[in-house]
């Protein structure tokens, strides 16, 4: 279904932009693409989705200027399956980010992983190379640290970041600190080279990020070549961090700090695209990889706004994201989009728009939103569903207005006890239980318009809810239907692995003793 529609788009889009650019078919560049994903940030974050501090003054300008999406979605509530899904435009499931250790069990990529994207998978950048795109990943990576998953070998041309979260600090013996990258080989790690204060919130990342972000954009403009920045700076992830010019600066303690700095650094790289006269050439998406981190409340997290519980949930507060299209000149300005999106139609739409026929034999999960940007007929778009998975599970759809819950739990009664909460002063009875709640056969179902909150589900014996099944049914029916799963990537963990001895770590003197391999199957609480 996204191929035909991505290919029924290349032919009538590439002439649109020879002629919006130049009056001339031709001889012109494709777009430039950059996509900026923030980690764990809320939709209820940003001033434009009512943020009572107004602190996030740029974003909220980048939506007056461009499109906002009140209703774009990730494909996983954790951060390395939507990672994953965006970059191929996949589900979890049918790209093997995902465990079947436990049943509906979020999995990730620590240290510990053995597994990372498989060789089979198709990453958005490698797909650029046929229109001579630049790629650079600039933060955070999370599709697996060990050699063979790292970004250059993945199709990016350049990488300045690292492979997993900046948890620590470590002390070297039992765990190493993790290392951060340029390119191919490390220059240091979290806590040592590449300072974070655990205690204050200091560190410089974010204006190291920026400045890799800008002498990219710089070098490139000048060459006159298409670039793709996929620009994934982690400050909102616990333990959260801002550069001291910002620290104690926001309402909201330091997680608001965070913000406010991404803020100003999207505000100047999209000052420097104008000063660089390339604005009405590059299409910017700003999006967050899952919604924020609630357990890490209330001094680590941001806000889901009015939806309920957040990240690892399959609710809305989980899985629905702050999203804002900007392509000055091609995208009207002010426009709010209430079309369903989701992070995986960015694989399709960066296609469209490079004029790249997407993967043959591939089966896409995301859907071209070059109709809706450009203000076309959006065809099947209109009526597209939403899937919640969380794991190897189909936890809920969404069609139109109305969600079916097929499963239901926030996390285990082991976990709540020791004080971790995904739905802190949210709990719904019934709804954000402990255990895991099968209703396959009468699904709890939502109306997100009248009760965006997921607070009160529709009488099962109204014929409202009878006519919402039976719209959603079918759709279920099909996808289960056509769904072959990948290969489960996130299954099997070993010390070995962890980050003791990176690419580059012998010239720096910072290799460490690599334990003895003990392989066992991981486990996920969540």
């Amino acid at each position: 279904m996204a191929v035909l529609q991505c290919s029924q788009t290349l032919i009538l889009f590439s002439a649109i932009i020879c002629f919006a650019l130049t009056g001339e078919p031709g001889d012109v560049l494709p777009p430039n693409i950059i996509i900026l994903l923030m980690d764990d940030m809320g939709w209820g974050d940003l001033g434009v989705f009512g943020q009572p501090s107004k602190e996030t003054p740029n974003l909220d300008a980048m939506a007056a200027q461009g499109m906002l999406f009140p209703n774009f979605y990730t494909a996983n509530p954790l951060c390395s399956p939507s990672r994953a899904a965006l970059l191929t435009g996949r589900l979890p499931v049918r790209n093997g980010f995902y465990t079947t250790n436990a049943h509906a069990r979020n999995a990730y990529t620590p240290q510990e992983i053995m597994g990372g994207i498989s060789k089979d998978e198709i990453l958005l950048p490698q797909m650029l190379t046929k229109m001579d795109y630049v790629s650079k990943i600039v933060g955070k990576w999370h599709l697996g640290h060990r050699p063979q998953y790292l970004p250059l070998k993945k199709g990016f041309d350049q990488w300045f970041g690292s492979p997993n979260c900046h948890f620590g600090p470590y002390n070297n013996s039992f765990r190493p600190n993790i290392p951060v990258y340029k390119n191919g080989e490390m220059v240091g790690r979290f806590y040592e080279e590449f300072k974070i204060d655990r205690k204050t919130g200091e560190s410089n990342l974010t204006q190291i990020y920026l400045e890799e972000a800008l002498m990219f954009i710089n070098v490139q403009a000048a060459m006159k070549r298409p670039f793709f920045l996929y620009w994934a700076a982690d400050a909102t992830h616990a333990p959260v961090y801002a550069s001291k010019p910002f620290l104690g600066k926001s309402q909201r303690g330091r997680y608001g700090d965070a913000v406010m700095e991404l803020d100003d650094s999207i505000g100047r790289l999209l000052k420097v695209l104008r000063l660089l006269n390339i604005e009405n050439n590059t299409f910017v998406f700003f999006t967050s990889d899952n919604g924020a981190a609630l357990s890490s409340g209330p001094h680590e997290s941001g806000s889901n706004g009015p939806f309920l519980c957040g990240k690892e949930t399959t609710f809305e507060g989980g899985m629905r994201e702050p999203a804002i299209a900007w392509w000055p000149g091609h995208i009207k300005g002010g426009t709010v989009s209430f079309q369903l999106a989701n992070v995986m139609d960015l694989f399709t739409t960066s296609l469209a728009l490079a004029g790249i026929s997407p993967p043959s034999n591939t089966i896409l999960d995301g859907l071209d939103l070059t109709p809706v940007l450009l203000n076309q007929d959006p065809g099947e778009l209109q009526n597209r569903p939403i899937f919640y998975y969380r794991g190897n599970e189909l936890m809920a759809v969404r069609l139109g207005q109305y969600k079916a819950h097929y499963w239901t739990w926030s996390n285990s009664w082991e976990q709540f006890k020791t004080g971790i909460n995904f739905c802190p002063g949210q709990e719904v009875p019934g709804v954000t239980t402990h255990v895991q709640n099968e209703h396959t056969m009468q699904p709890i179902i939502f109306h997100l318009g009248r009760d965006p909150g997921e607070k009160f589900p529709i009488s099962v014996l109204s014929e409202e809810y009878q006519d919402a099944l039976s719209r959603i049914s079918p759709v279920v029916e099909q996808h289960k239907k056509t769904l072959t799963p990948g290969v489960p990537q996130l299954n099997m963990c070993d010390v070995a692995v962890m980050n003791w001895a990176p690419e580059g770590c012998e010239s720096l003197g910072k290799c460490l003793t690599v334990p003895k391999s003990a392989p066992w199957k991981c486990d996920w609480p969540h």
